[in-house]
Parts: structure tokens; C-alpha cells; sequence
């Protein structure tokens, strides 16, 4: 018997993420730092995928991907480039489903450029938000304490300034959402919300509450980070704001779960947290996003559900999970069928009960299409995969760069893509990458080896 049957109607889904979240930045990954009740809870209860890659560690074309189920190069290749107005999105799935749909928060994807002044000005039109019946939000806007949203039309368009913090205001919102769910004409309809925060980006600031637990002398670098005093310096300096953020957002996610069951609603929803990438911190002696490291390219994500019905519990499989893979997998939960332009997997019947379980790809395949050239950035394009077994293998144009086994080296120390001891793995993995490229009908120049 199908969920459909079995329940007065279809689940919930809330996507909850923010921006620069780094998958090992949460106490049930094992960092010593910060402290997530209730992620850790949900991990533990749900389903944690360790092995989930954020296909392109760079804002808008992973949030083009995560919205369409297309790869960075057929939609948003690259920093403050649109998503095209005519592109389908989740939202046009779920509403053709039936669905109610909002979207709260961080856009960054409708191709306003900085330099023609602060984008936290800028207004998104409103066919250019994606298809969701209601929208509030943002294009883009790196200051957590002077936040800016707008949304509505005509004579119902409004635009103002948050009155705190924008991590807190924001899931306001949602929980407003929430409440309004059971009242009126969206009683008997289920709903697809998205709640996009931009901490903990930075700046590297929280509430006070948040930040007075944590100060750079008392921050545990990670082993990759080099003994280099100004990355040293900068890390810590940094890094306490980002765990106070993150532990200010696990505690709005808390406060989401809660809105959930005073609504009745916690065993009709899933919860699906994650983040848009990581960010270096000093590791590598890099700081912030578009590399192929760990620390850029791991995501938290984490599929929840009160009282779910789990293919297994405490699971942490290693699937590849991509961000192309968050819309189609987000749509199995509830038993639509994703739409075949959608490029990625539908990974649900790894997670609920008693559903088909789809042919899932032998890695995940990443990509920086289109560099920004802004500092502490990879300046040139690349390309890697990523395999369940533990190996990473990526390449600039016409070159090897990195190659690791993560689990002999999960803090990536020992290059192997010029040792010839591991040419045969270096060919195999590069097979795969030529496959990806192929298979996508992406562009690169892969080395000769």
C-alpha cells in the first residue's frame, strides 16, 4: 500500500538551509566545537547522509541546481548569473501536485550584480521567483542585522527592513506559515516551504547569546589548517562567529520542529536540512568556498520526519547524494514522480519504508564552470567525482590536480594525482569524469594520462 493510501494526504516538506554550512560543522560529524541538539537529534532519529557533495560549492549555481535538478552548466553556471525565467523548478512539481508552495529567505538568482549597487535593494520580479505561491525574500544580502525582504505584486508589493537578526526573523516566518497551515482554504492541502538563511556566511556574526560561548583562543582547528599565523589568526578570529551562527540556527530549526508539533503537524512533515556548501576556514590554508576540498564541497543533509517510517534508523548510508538529487528525492518522499528534465536521483527509497528504491549513480559529479575571480577563490574551472568507496579525483583544464583516498586521508594531506604508485586508480577515476562530462553534455578538457 502506497504512503498516499495509507495517510488522509500527502506529507510536508520544509527545506531548511543555510549558506557556507560545511558538512563536518555539526556534533554528530564529530566537531569538538559546536554544539546542535537538534540536527544531532534529527540525524539521529532520521536519516544523515555523510556522503552528500554540494555538486558546485559557489551560491547561485547551486541554488540553480537545487531548484531545477540541472547541473550548473545547463542553468546557472556561475556567481550572479539568472536562473531563466522559464526555467520549471520544484515549485511548478509540487504545485502541479497539489501543493501549496513558499519560499522565505535568500535567493541569489535573478543575476543582480554588485557593482550596480547593494542587492539587498534590488527587487526580484515576480515572475522570476521560481513558480512558488508566496515569496518572501531576498537576491542576495551579506549583513545578518540590516536584512531586507521583499515580495508580494502591484498594490500588495511590499519591501522592509527585518527588525533582528535574520536567521531568527526568517524562520519567524515560516512558523507563521506554519500556524496559518490549518486554517482555511490551505487546511486540506499540503505544503512545500523553503526556509533559505545566508548565516553563517559571513560576516562572521550572531546574537549575543550565541557569541559570548565561543572565542578564537578556544577554537579546535582542524588538522589541515597550516601553522601559518596569519591563516592561523584569521581561522579562529573567524571560525567563532561561524559556530555561534551555526548553533543560532540549529536552535531556529529546534524552534521549526516545535512549530510543527503545536500545529499537528510533526508526523505529516519531513524536514529536510542541508547547505548550498561549506567553507575552507584555513584548512589547506584556504578560506571560504569554490574548491574541491572537503571543507567546500561537504553538506550536511539530513531527511526528518517525527515518528517516520524509515527504511532503517540510525542510518548514515554513503550514498553520492548531489545537489542535483534534492528536488527528485524531495518529490519521492511524497510519492510524485519527479519530472524527467530533472537530471539527479530520487534517493527517497533509501529513506522511506516500503518504497521503490531507484538505480543510484556510482559517484557524484562536481564542477566550477565559471570562476569568480574574487579572492580566496580557485581562479580556473574544474571538474571532479566523487565515489561512495572514498575517492575523489578532480582536474583543472588539461591538468590533474587532487586526487585523495578519504578513507585512509580524510583530511586530503596526501595528494595522489601525480603519483604513478596509483596510475591505475587515477585512470579509472578519470574514466568516470570523462563519463560525467559526457553523459551531461558538459564542456572540459580533460589531462592526457
Amino acid at each position: 500500500m502506497s504512503e498516499q493510501t495509507q495517510e488522509s494526504r500527502r506529507p510536508n516538506v520544509i527545506w531548511i538551509f543555510g549558506d557556507q554550512h560545511r558538512g563536518q560543522a555539526v556534533g554528530h560529524a564529530g566537531d569538538p566545537n559546536v554544539h546542535t541538539p537538534n540536527l544531532d537529534r534529527m540525524a539521529a532519529e532520521g536519516i544523515s547522509f555523510p556522503g552528500a557533495v554540494a555538486g558546485c560549492p559557489l551560491c547561485c549555481p547551486f541554488r540553480g541546481s537545487l531548484l531545477t535538478g540541472l547541473y550548473p552548466h545547463e542553468c546557472v553556471p556561475g556567481h550572479e548569473y539568472p536562473m531563466p525565467p522559464e526555467q520549471p523548478t520544484v515549485a511548478h512539481a509540487f504545485g502541479d501536485a497539489g501543493y501549496q508552495t513558499a519560499y522565505f529567505g535568500k535567493w541569489h538568482l535573478d543575476g543582480f550584480k554588485e557593482g550596480n549597487g547593494r542587492s539587498a535593494m534590488h527587487i526580484v520580479p515576480p515572475e522570476r521567483r521560481g513558480g512558488f505561491d508566496v515569496w518572501t525574500g531576498y537576491d542576495n544580502n551579506n549583513a545578518q542585522w540590516d536584512c531586507w525582504v521583499h515580495g508580494g505584486e502591484g498594490e500588495d508589493a511590499f519591501h522592509y527592513r527585518l527588525p533582528g537578526y535574520e536567521t531568527d526573523c526568517l524562520t519567524d516566518m515560516l512558523i507563521d506559515y506554519i500556524h496559518e497551515g490549518g486554517e482555511g482554504e490551505r487546511a486540506d492541502r499540503p505544503f512545500f516551504a523553503v526556509l533559505s538563511v545566508q548565516p553563517p556566511h559571513g560576516p562572521y556574526v550572531a546574537p549575543q547569546e550565541w557569541m559570548a560561548q565561543h572565542t578564537p583562543g578556544a577554537v579546535e582547528l582542524r588538522p589541515n589548517v597550516p601553522d601559518v599565523p596569519r591563516v592561523v589568526e584569521q581561522a579562529r578570529r573567524e571560525l567563532a562567529g561561524y559556530y555561534a551562527q551555526i548553533e543560532n540556527l540549529d536552535w531556529n530549526v529546534g524552534r521549526v520542529n516545535e512549530a510543527l508539533r503545536e500545529a499537528g503537524l510533526a508526523e505529516d512533515t519531513y524536514v529536510v536540512f542541508f547547505s548550498d556548501h561549506g567553507d575552507m576556514h584555513g584548512s589547506h590554508g584556504q578560506f571560504r568556498k569554490t574548491t574541491a576540498w572537503e571543507e567546500s564541497v561537504r553538506m550536511p543533509f539530513i531527511v526528518y520526519r517525527f515518528g517516520g517510517r524509515y527504511t532503517h534508523h540510525h542510518g548514515r548510508p554513503r550514498a553520492p547524494v548531489n545537489h542535483v538529487d534534492i528536488a527528485p528525492t524531495s518529490l519521492g518522499l511524497c510519492g510524485i514522480e519527479p519530472p524527467d528534465a530533472m537530471r539527479g536521483t530520487d534517493y527517497s527509497g533509501r529513506i522511506v519504508r516500503g518504497r521503490e528504491r531507484r538505480e543510484e549513480p556510482d559517484s557524484a559529479y562536481l564542477q566550477l564552470v565559471v570562476p569568480t575571480g574574487h579572492g580566496d577563490s580557485v581562479d580556473r574551472p574544474w571538474r571532479a567525482v566523487v565515489t561512495p568507496d572514498g575517492w575523489k579525483y578532480a582536474c583543472l583544464e588539461g591538468q590533474p590536480w587532487l586526487m585523495f583516498n578519504l578513507n585512509e586521508d580524510p583530511y586530503e594531506q596526501a595528494n595522489l594525482a601525480h603519483n604513478t604508485r596509483f596510475r591505475a586508480e587515477r585512470r579509472r577515476l578519470q574514466g568516470r569524469l570523462a563519463a560525467w562530462i559526457a553523459e551531461t553534455g558538459d564542456e572540459f578538457e580533460l589531462p592526457e594520462i
